[in-house]
């Protein structure tokens, strides 16, 4: 590991062996909104099925108070908490994009700076990408 370990949480950076080397993962929290439950479902499940995705949970019910095209607007939307690593955020920016049904979706990428060893190892392998 190239972070600074703690007892069972890392910071920084995880290496993980690949073959004969060591490659670094950064693990990434990227949040998007959708306009309701079951757009969001759909796009949770694409992200994990195409492994862009380790985990994503889906809040229903956000308020969001936002300014789009010179009004101030309030609406109920689902929020995406996407766990991934920075190795495939171009992906999943490129399939959100693809799939909201908004005209400008956000996509906020934050990097994870310490979290549980285990956990952010297991992001890593959930998202990389298979070898035939």
């Amino acid at each position: 590991m190239t972070s600074l370990m703690t007892g069972r949480y890392a910071f920084g950076r995880l290496s993980v062996p690949s073959g004969s080397s060591a490659m670094t993962v950064e693990t990434m929290v990227v949040l998007t909104t959708c306009g309701n439950d079951e757009d969001a479902r759909v796009l949770a499940r694409l992200l994990v099925e195409q492994r862009l995705a380790a985990c994503v949970n889906a809040v229903s019910q956000v308020a969001s108070t936002y300014r789009w095209k010179g009004e101030v607007l309030e609406d109920r939307e689902t929020l995406l908490i996407i766990k991934t690593t920075a190795l495939r955020l171009a992906a999943v920016e490129q399939t959100i994009r693809e799939h909201s049904k908004y005209e400008l979706p956000e996509v906020i990428a934050l990097p994870v700076t310490a979290g549980g060893a285990d956990y952010l190892a297991w992001v890593g392998e959930s998202v990389a990408e298979l070898k035939d």
